[in-house]
C-alpha cells in the first residue's frame, strides 16, 4: 500500500521540483499564467505527463518555454526523460482524439521542439472565468446575448437573401458539421446581417440544447479582450471563448487595425475550427474588401462560405411590410403597403422604420392611415433624409464620369486626369463625409493628411478660374447628391 502511495505522488513530487527551477528562471506573471494551471498526471518509465488547458496553451508552451522544459526535465529525471501532455478539450469530445502528435526520438534527451505525445482528456476544471457571468448564477452558465424575436420565421426570405437564409438553416441543423464553417454574412446596413446570424444561434439552442451559443459584437469582444489585459487574465478570456460550441461575432470589421486582438482571435479561431466548433461571422464588406485586416485572419474568413445579403427587391419589401402588419395586428390599406415598398428602397431597417412612423403620425394626430398620409410622410422623410454617402461611392461616382477604372485612384499614377479624379474624390469625401483627412487619405490612393488638404485647396482654386472644370464638379455633385 505504501508503495502505491509513493508511486501516485512521485509525478507531483517531480514536477514540483521542476516549477522551483523554472521559477526562478522567468518572470512572475508568466509562471503564474503559463505553469501555475499546468497539473501533473503520472509519471512512467521517465514519461512525465502533464495536463494543459488547451490547444493554445500547449501550442505556447512549445514555442516559448521548450527549452526550459527540455532542461528541467532532464535534470530530475535523467538521459531518456520525456514529456507528454495532455489537453483538456470539453466533455462533448471525450471520445475523439482530435489530433496527436507523436515523433521518434533522435537523441536520448527529451526531443527538440516537439514533445512526443498529445492526447485528449475530459475537463474537470470549471474555474475559468465567464466575461458575461450573470451575479447569482454558476460561472459555466452562458447566456447566449440572442434576442427572441430573431428568428427564421421572422426573417422573410427573398431573391436578395435566399443563399444566406439557406446556408444559416443547413449550418443550424449541423453546427460544425457543413462546409460552411466559418459562415460570413456581409452586406450593408439594416439588411439584417444580425438579425441572420442569430437566428442560426436560436434554432441551434432549440434543436442542441446542451451547445453553448454565443453572440457577441466585436466592440463587446474588443472591451472584454483589453478589459482581460488590464486585469491580467487574458488566459481565462482565451480558455472561456474555447469553451462555445457556436461563437458569433458581428461587425468583424471593427476588428481592422487592432492587431493584438486580431491575433489573439486568430488563436480562438483556430482552436474553435480545428474542434469541430461553428463560426457565423457578419461584416459591411466581403473578406477580400476588408482593410486593416491579418493576412493569416483573412484566410482563415475565405475558408468556409462568404455570402452577401443585397438590398430587398419590390416582392421582397412587400413581404416583409406584410408580415410586420400581421404580426402587429394592425389593418392598413393595401395601396399604402405598396406605396411604401415602391419609394423606400434602401434597407429593411428604413421599411419597418417607415411604418412604424406611419402609425405613430396615426395615432398621435388621430388621423386614418390613407395613401394621402403615407406620401406627405414619405416626401418628408426623402427630403430630410440626407444619405451618408461612403468614400468608396464617391470614387467610384468621380471615376465613372471620367470613364477611369476606380482602382486607378488607387495607383501611384501622376496622369493628369487621373490625378485631377483623385483630388475630386478627396474634395467631395470632404464634403459630403464625416471622415477625417487622414481616413480619407487612406482610402483614397494611401495618402496622408497633408495630400488631402492639398487637393482641396486645389479644387476650390480651379473652381473660382475654370468654368469647364467647374461644369464637370457640378455635373458629379448632382450624380452623388442623388446617389
Amino acid at each position: 500500500m505504501e508503495e502505491k502511495s509513493k508511486i501516485m505522488v512521485e509525478h507531483v513530487v517531480v514536477w514540483n521540483r521542476c516549477l522551483e527551477i523554472i521559477k526562478d528562471n522567468i518572470p512572475s506573471v508568466s509562471f503564474k499564467t503559463w505553469f501555475l494551471p499546468i497539473k501533473p498526471l503520472k509519471l512512467t518509465n521517465k514519461v512525465l505527463t502533464i495536463q494543459v488547458p488547451s490547444p493554445f496553451f500547449y501550442e505556447y508552451l512549445e514555442e516559448q518555454y521548450i527549452d526550459i522544459l527540455r532542461s528541467t526535465l532532464k535534470k530530475e529525471l535523467g538521459i531518456g526523460a520525456k514529456l507528454e501532455y495532455n489537453v483538456v478539450m470539453d466533455k462533448e469530445r471525450t471520445d475523439k482524439q482530435l489530433y496527436t502528435v507523436a515523433y521518434p526520438e533522435k537523441s536520448k534527451s527529451v526531443p527538440e521542439n516537439k514533445p512526443f505525445s498529445m492526447s485528449i482528456a475530459a475537463s474537470a476544471d470549471k474555474s475559468i472565468r465567464n466575461p458575461f457571468v450573470i451575479p447569482g448564477l454558476q460561472k459555466l452558465h452562458v447566456d447566449p446575448q440572442l434576442n427572441a424575436e430573431y428568428t427564421f420565421n421572422n426573417f422573410i426570405e427573398g431573391e436578395c437573401n435566399r443563399l444566406v437564409r439557406s446556408a444559416g438553416i443547413a449550418v443550424s441543423s449541423k453546427p460544425g458539421g457543413t462546409a460552411f464553417n466559418p459562415l460570413f454574412i456581409y452586406g450593408n446596413s439594416g439588411l439584417g446581417k444580425t438579425h441572420l446570424a442569430q437566428a442560426i444561434g436560436i434554432q441551434v439552442k432549440e434543436q442542441y440544447p446542451q451547445k453553448i451559443v454565443l453572440y457577441v459584437s466585436s466592440n463587446k469582444f474588443i472591451t472584454q479582450y483589453t478589459d482581460s489585459i488590464r486585469k491580467n487574465n487574458l488566459n481565462d478570456f482565451i480558455h472561456f471563448y474555447q469553451m462555445i460550441d457556436v461563437l458569433i461575432i458581428d461587425d468583424v470589421q471593427e476588428f481592422a487595425g487592432k492587431d493584438k486582438t486580431q491575433n489573439t482571435f486568430f488563436h480562438i479561431f483556430n482552436h474553435l475550427q480545428q474542434s469541430g466548433k461553428q463560426l457565423i461571422l457578419t461584416s459591411d464588406k466581403p473578406p477580400v474588401e476588408l482593410k486593416g485586416m491579418n493576412q493569416r485572419l483573412l484566410s482563415r474568413f475565405k475558408w468556409g462560405l462568404a455570402a452577401e445579403l443585397s438590398n430587398p427587391d419590390y416582392l421582397t419589401r412587400l413581404a416583409i411590410l406584410r408580415h410586420k402588419i400581421y404580426k402587429e395586428g394592425l389593418s392598413i390599406p393595401e395601396e399604402v403597403v405598396e406605396f411604401i415598398a415602391t419609394h423606400v428602397k434602401n434597407n429593411v431597417r428604413e421599411l419597418e422604420g417607415t411604418l412604424i412612423s406611419l402609425l405613430a403620425q396615426s395615432t398621435l394626430n388621430k388621423k386614418e392611415i390613407t395613401l394621402e398620409l403615407a406620401k406627405e410622410l414619405i416626401n418628408k422623410i426623402v427630403v430630410n433624409t440626407k444619405k451618408i454617402l461612403s468614400i468608396d461611392e464617391i470614387q467610384k461616382i468621380v471615376c465613372d464620369h471620367f470613364n477611369l477604372n476606380v482602382n486607378v485612384l488607387q495607383s501611384k499614377s501622376r496622369k493628369r486626369e487621373i490625378v485631377q479624379a483623385r483630388q475630386m474624390a478627396m474634395y467631395f469625401s470632404k464634403n459630403l463625409t464625416k471622415f477625417s483627412l487622414a481616413v480619407i487619405g487612406s482610402k483614397i490612393g494611401g495618402k496622408d493628411h497633408t495630400t488631402v488638404l492639398h487637393a482641396y485647396k486645389t479644387i476650390t482654386n480651379m473652381l473660382e478660374t475654370d468654368k469647364v472644370f467647374k461644369k464637370d464638379l457640378f455635373e458629379i455633385e448632382q450624380k452623388l447628391l442623388l446617389a
